[in-house]
């Protein structure tokens, strides 16, 4: 959904720390990775929490499912490493497309946000309409939930660990955007990032392995003119828009 540019906030104060909590290897690249980029380079420690271990992440029937799970993990530590982040890179590996939002996994989640004490906690948008993947709804769902259980003492306790309060959630994939990060200069960061995922190549990206380069430029070109699009929002050149729920 269009935001209004006249109520759409830009640039949040730098944290100190940040956690980004997605589905699957390469969606928090996709959804947030300019931002985390921008933040790293300024000094900000990014932590990655992916919550499924990737391993329906492919088209090929005959793909080694095991072989696929340990390359995608060694894909998002490069990933990681390309945006610039210096924190934890966690995998929770439930199975791929079988991700549940219960309580064993929101004890999961809010013990990690206990321990990294990020300021801003990035999550896809679990109310997004027509969202096919259900990985991506409850992902979402556990970030906002995790937050919730993090922050009040009661929840968990046997997890021996101080209770903690982010100052700011950013939904990525949101319905409705009303925050915008100024992520001008980082584009390439982030398409080195998506890059790095290189099972990914074909099925997400569209470059397949013959590629002369052309399938890998109209990549290129997607990303560019999404952020253009994105950053229209707040009259900038390059954005990455989200969903801010504050006062938490």
């Amino acid at each position: 959904m269009a935001a209004d540019s006249e109520n759409v906030q830009v640039d949040l104060p730098r944290p100190e720390r940040a956690l980004a909590i997605c589905a699957h290897p390469d969606d928090i690249e996709f959804g947030c990775g300019a931002t985390l980029a921008k933040w790293a380079a300024a000094g900000t420690i990014i932590n990655h929490l992916i919550c499924t271990d990737g391993s329906k992440g492919s088209w090929d029937p005959n793909e080694d499912r095991a072989r696929l799970v340990a390359a995608r993990r060694e894909e998002q530590r490069a990933a990681a490493k390309a945006l610039g982040s210096t924190g934890e890179v966690v995998f929770l590996d439930h199975v791929d497309g079988e991700l549940e939002s219960g309580l064993r996994e929101r004890w999961e989640v809010a013990y990690w946000i206990r321990r990294l004490q990020p300021g801003v906690v990035f999550g896809h948008d679990p109310w997004k309409r027509y969202r096919l993947h259900p990985d991506h709804r409850h992902a979402g769902l556990l970030a906002l939930e995790g937050v919730v259980a993090a922050r009040d003492p009661h929840f968990f306790p046997e997890q021996n660990l101080p209770h903690h309060r982010p100052d700011m959630i950013l939904l990525f994939e949101a319905e409705q955007q009303d925050h915008v990060e100024n992520v001008s200069g980082f584009a390439d960061t982030k398409i080195a990032a998506l890059e790095a995922h290189k099972s990914q190549l074909r099925s997400t990206m569209g470059i397949e392995e013959d590629d002369d380069g052309q399938q890998r430029e109209a990549f290129h070109q997607r990303v560019y003119d999404r952020l253009a699009e994105m950053g229209e929002l707040a009259d900038i050149a390059q954005g990455e828009a989200f969903k801010a729920i504050g006062e938490l």
